[in-house]
């Protein structure tokens, strides 16, 4: 979908990522469906490299697109947050680095707004889950099993130095898509930061009530239905 007359979402990401100081190497890590074709020739046109893997089980879509590049590090952003900041991703990696975490997140105690996501894992912490997460939402979220386990994984959690709104920044429905266009038109930095949103918000906060309404956990959630079916059937 087109955030403005000439950019998709996924073009807003990418060019977001690009203004990142520390990251390494862009991959689209995508599925083996065929409605998943424009996405690889998005990748190919963009001389972006990409992967293809499952589809519901994301978690090793993951694994096999790290073990395939040989990743040491991977930091996984989901294209459902095209305004995704660089400065909060380059903030992110030197603290997993300093730190020598096994796993880092903005959203292990959430003080960002949802969209402003990010989290680095090391190959080992990935290979470890993938062994050993069995749950519907540990394959499909990828992350869950890492969190859960923080006696397993050394953790690292970003905290905003300053609290803002939890404002609902991602793209699952119609109502974000609307906002988003909204947003886009009415800031013209590029990036666009979580400050300049933020900016938006306290001159305009009417704005963001489209999709206020919206459950942020609302996909989890779900998957967590799945688990508690799939737990009653292994116990039977």
């Amino acid at each position: 979908m087109k955030l403005d007359k000439k950019y998709t979402v996924l073009d807003y990401l990418i060019n977001q990522l690009k203004y990142s100081k520390l990251l390494g190497k862009i991959i689209i890590a995508t599925t083996n469906l065929e409605e998943d074709d424009v996405i690889v020739n998005f990748a190919k046109k963009n001389e972006i490299e990409y992967f293809r893997g499952e589809s519901d089980d994301v978690l090793d879509r993951y694994y096999q697109c790290a073990k395939n590049f040989s990743s040491d590090n991977i930091l996984r952003i989901t294209s459902d947050n095209p305004l995704v900041d660089p400065t909060v991703i380059d903030d992110l990696i030197i603290n997993y680095q300093k730190i020598s975490c096994d796993y880092a997140s903005t959203n292990l105690i959430r003080t960002y707004p949802f969209g402003i996501d990010a989290e680095i894992f090391s190959f080992h912490t990935l290979e470890k889950t993938w062994k050993n997460a069995i749950l519907p939402s540990e394959r499909e979220h990828v992350s869950p099993y890492m969190k859960k386990n923080s006696n397993i994984f050394k953790q690292f959690n970003l905290r905003n130095k300053i609290k803002v709104p939890l404002l609902r920044l991602t793209i699952d429905r119609k109502e974000d898509l609307e906002l988003f266009r909204i947003v886009i038109s009415k800031i013209s930095e590029r990036p666009i930061l979580m400050d300049n949103i933020l900016e938006l918000y306290n001159n305009e906060p009417k704005l963001f009530e489209i999709n206020s309404h919206i459950d942020s956990l609302e996909g989890y959630n779900k998957s967590i239905k799945y688990d508690k079916e799939f737990l009653k059937n292994q116990d039977s």
